[in-house]
């Protein structure tokens, strides 16, 4: 009975020999593998952390420059905008403390001097210090006259009378050049007159003016007469134009279309004018009419423009006669006139020009902030 049970006692020890035998080995084999792998994660770990060394960089600020003081001079172009500030203000250096091997150079900056070389002749006019447009707007151009506005509006006779001397061709180049002049962006207004007025676009048949959107607006003249033209009914809104390329050439292709039309009556547009919403705070008047009734039209006009801050600069083509009643509307307004001679010369009518020398001088209207 003990030999049957020794047999198979001998052969489990020799098996478990071998199952000891054959677990020692893996775990020899499994140890030296997490070794390696271990090995090879620390080498990655260490090359990844490599400590990298960012150089300080050190900013001086360079001292801005000191406004040099203005002496201003009268400007007979009543508005324009403050100019801006010098940019001078500007760091100029950057340093490091790390050592480059390439020597950069610093430029020297000649910083100008703010320009005020705009507007027409060589001094500064009434309302330099309170006409203030903001920070928006451009520049315009006409007969000379150079303004800066955001919202400009041209208030252009158009009355049978243009036809004498050539008066008519110099208005239509000069208004289309003037087109061309003003910046994307400013704010168009454009009124034409005679005895109606009307927005530059429409057409105007026995009174009625025929608008570029379809409506109709009447007028008459109750005495008959060429200076005594009114609304009949409900007036005109004109609206303002943002200047573009596109808008340009529409308003030139109108400036040089448009027919003239009997009347002269230049107090009607210059309220329309008035009445845009929001107001001009340039307008451009032009005319060749010295129409009975226009002295008060000037102080009618000039004063409602004063109070709004609104400038008027004055444009008589060919006609002394009406010098007198522009220069009064512009002064009241802090504007300014020109008179086209024929040929198309220019000179700017102030107090010392002969033909404001033959009326007194009427005292300007008190000056209100420009309208904003």
């Amino acid at each position: 009975m003990s030999n049957v049970h020794a047999a198979p006692t001998e052969a489990a020890k020799a098996a478990l020999q071998r199952q000891q035998k054959l677990s020692t080995i893996v775990s020899l084999i499994m140890a030296l593998l997490i070794m390696a792998l271990l090995t090879v994660l620390m080498a990655i770990i260490f090359m990844v952390t490599k400590t990298k060394e960012i150089p300080t960089i050190v900013t001086y600020s360079a001292n801005s420059d000191k406004d040099q003081p203005i002496t201003q001079k009268k400007l007979k172009t009543t508005v324009s905008r403050k100019p801006s500030s010098p940019s001078s203000s500007m760091s100029r250096i950057i340093a490091s403390n790390s050592a480059s091997p390439t020597a950069i150079p610093v430029p020297e900056f000649d910083v100008p001097e703010p320009s005020l070389d705009f507007g027409n002749g060589d001094d500064f006019g009434d309302g330099w210090a309170e006409a203030d447009f903001g920070d928006s707007g451009g520049t315009a151009s006409f007969f000379g006259q150079e303004v800066r506005a955001q919202r400009l509006a041209y208030v252009i006779d158009y009355s049978m009378s243009m036809k004498s001397q050539n008066r008519e061709g110099l208005m239509r180049e000069e208004l289309a050049d003037s087109l061309t002049k003003m910046q994307p962006g400013m704010e168009l207004g454009m009124i034409f007159f005679a005895g109606p007025a009307w927005a530059a676009g429409g057409t105007v048949k026995k009174g009625i003016v025929h608008s570029s959107k379809g409506k109709e607006f009447k007028w008459k003249s109750p005495k008959g007469e060429h200076n005594s033209w009114e609304h009949d009914g409900r007036k005109e809104k004109v609206s303002w134009i943002k200047v573009s390329p596109p808008q340009v050439k529409k308003y030139q292709k109108i400036v040089k279309n448009t027919k003239l039309v009997g009347g002269t009556v230049w107090d009607n547009p210059l309220h329309m004018a008035l009445d845009m919403d929001p107001p001009p705070q340039m307008i451009y008047f032009m005319t060749d009419g010295a129409a009975s009734g226009s002295a008060a039209w000037a102080k009618d006009v000039g004063d409602r423009a004063a109070k709004m801050g609104v400038v008027i600069n004055c444009v008589a083509m060919m006609v002394p006669r009406a010098v007198i009643d522009l220069k009064d509307l512009a002064d009241r307004t802090g504007g300014q006139l020109t008179i086209v001679k024929e040929g198309g010369k220019r000179e700017i009518v102030d107090d010392e020009h002969p033909l404001a020398k033959k009326q007194p001088k009427k005292k300007p209207a008190k000056k209100k902030k420009p309208a904003k």
